[in-house]
């Protein structure tokens, strides 16, 4: 039999059910693998082992007493430290709040814990969740298992990293532009970016978000296999009152035209030649199972762009912007400078019209969903970039801007996104991304099904 650690959770809960393993034997699994490839990755910081393994033991227990288990029970997986999880601080990477202790769950933890899963540790992001690179001063950086020379990617880095690497089978992450679906994609596994209002969040340590923050972040599941992608997300929808964005809808939505829109380069961006070859090879994919394939443009994405930059970071400059320099981070300063360069700040009627420029993108995006329920298209215009490209210099930032446009605009919108990495470029993750309408997860998971194998644990 295999490690445990390098099943994925699906395989886990089978086992676990039909009696062959337990989940004190999961957990441990998981903490030695911690043990051996934490040290060289950083992808953890703070670990959990003890309330782990206290909580494998409780449900080994009701196991033995024929009481039934949860749909994750015995599951080992990782919280991103931005997350409220109840005797842990919430640092989001900062030294400012390395002593934030939350006193209670976030809704996608509690709902996680409901489940049965198994919190083992909290990963690591960069300062402030601000780049798609993972490092900061407080954790230090993180490392891709696969390369070590290019970015784990970020926000989630610390998630998809842990998860490549066999500690736990899947990772907790947030997107607001991009940081569940391009860490999933740098380190080769899959990453979901449920919509807007599908997994309820909260954190009580906190104030409440301004309104661009409560339109573009969610929570979504980064793991090594579409199944898990599917257990992970039925586990943390479940709707939340704390969350007045937090909506109860079907996992499962009505039946759809098999019709795919194939993009190989929206609005003229430059895709490297290895992931323009990664899309054909999807497209014929899903040609051969029955879909129907068009090439065609897909609605604005510079323009949505352009419009979450400019609220995303109005928003950044009002709350945000102080704490930034009191922290002290340099990559964060540099990125947070460069940011507010490609933004300009807008007046109150400026910011009023981006609310208008954003419902008619909606409308434009709803409305291209309805012909082609899926979108098939880059996750990013580059292979994974090399570590910390961002920071090394303006044109630097400024290329890695452009590459991800897919990462920025897509959000604005609130729609779901799916990364599938679909091969390597010698040690070089290469995957593609889909997208469907809101709610639509569904068809996102089931074409993932088909263009996306299990993904062996690395190392």
């Amino acid at each position: 039999m295999p490690q445990l650690y390098s099943l994925t959770a699906t395989e886990m809960r089978a086992a676990l059910g039909a009696g062959e393993t337990s989940a004190r034997a999961l957990v441990a699994s998981a903490l030695a693998r911690i043990d051996a490839v934490n040290p060289r990755l950083n992808a953890i910081v703070q670990r959990c082992d003890e309330e782990a393994l206290a909580q494998a033991d409780a449900q080994d227990r009701a196991f033995a007493a024929g009481q039934a288990l949860g749909p994750m029970a015995g599951v080992p997986v990782t919280i991103k430290v931005i997350t409220d999880q109840a005797g842990f601080a919430t640092t989001n990477g900062l030294r400012l709040q390395k002593g934030l202790m939350a006193t209670q769950d976030s809704p996608v933890v509690a709902n996680l814990r409901r489940a049965g899963a198994i919190i083992i540790g909290r990963s690591n992001t960069p300062a402030f969740s601000l780049r798609w690179f993972t490092r900061n001063s407080l954790h230090g950086a993180t490392i891709n298992p696969r390369n070590p020379d290019l970015t784990p990617g970020g926000s989630s880095g610390g998630a998809a990293a842990a998860v490549a690497s066999g500690m736990g089978p899947i990772g907790h992450g947030t997107d607001i532009a991009g940081s569940v679906r391009y860490p999933a994609y740098a380190c080769g596994v899959h990453g979901l970016r449920p919509s807007l209002g599908r997994v309820p969040a909260f954190n009580a340590t906190g104030a409440d978000r301004l309104i661009g923050a409560q339109l573009m972040a969610v929570s979504g599941p980064i793991a090594r296999s579409i199944a898990d992608l599917r257990l992970a997300l039925t586990a943390m929808a479940v709707p939340d009152s704390r969350d007045p964005w937090s909506m109860p809808m079907p996992l499962i939505g009505p039946a759809a035209s098999r019709r795919l829109a194939l993009c190989i380069a929206p609005e003229g961006m430059v895709v490297d030649p290895a992931i323009r070859a990664a899309l054909r090879q999807a497209a014929d994919k899903a040609e051969a199972a029955g879909w129907q394939v068009e090439e065609v443009q897909p609605p604005p994405l510079r323009e949505a762009v352009a419009v979450q930059l400019r609220l995303w970071l109005a928003e950044m400059r009002r709350t945000g912007g102080a704490a930034i320099y009191a922290e002290g981070d340099p990559d964060a300063i540099f990125v947070y400078e460069n940011l507010c360069r490609h933004a300009p700040e807008p007046d109150l009627n400026g910011f009023m019209d981006l609310f208008a420029t954003r419902s008619r993108l909606v409308r434009q995006w709803r409305a291209f969903f309805a012909d082609y329920p899926v979108l098939l298209c880059p996750v990013s215009g580059e292979l994974p970039f090399a570590d910390h490209r961002d920071v090394a210099s303006q044109s630097d930032f400024d290329a890695v801007i452009e590459a991800q446009t897919l990462q920025i605009g897509l959000p604005l919108m609130g729609l779901p996104g799916l990364t599938v990495t679909t091969g390597a470029v010698g040690e070089t993750p290469v995957g593609v991304q889909l997208v469907a309408d809101l709610f639509r997860e569904d068809l996102l998971l089931d074409l993932g099904d088909l263009l996306g194998a299990a993904i062996p644990v690395v190392g």
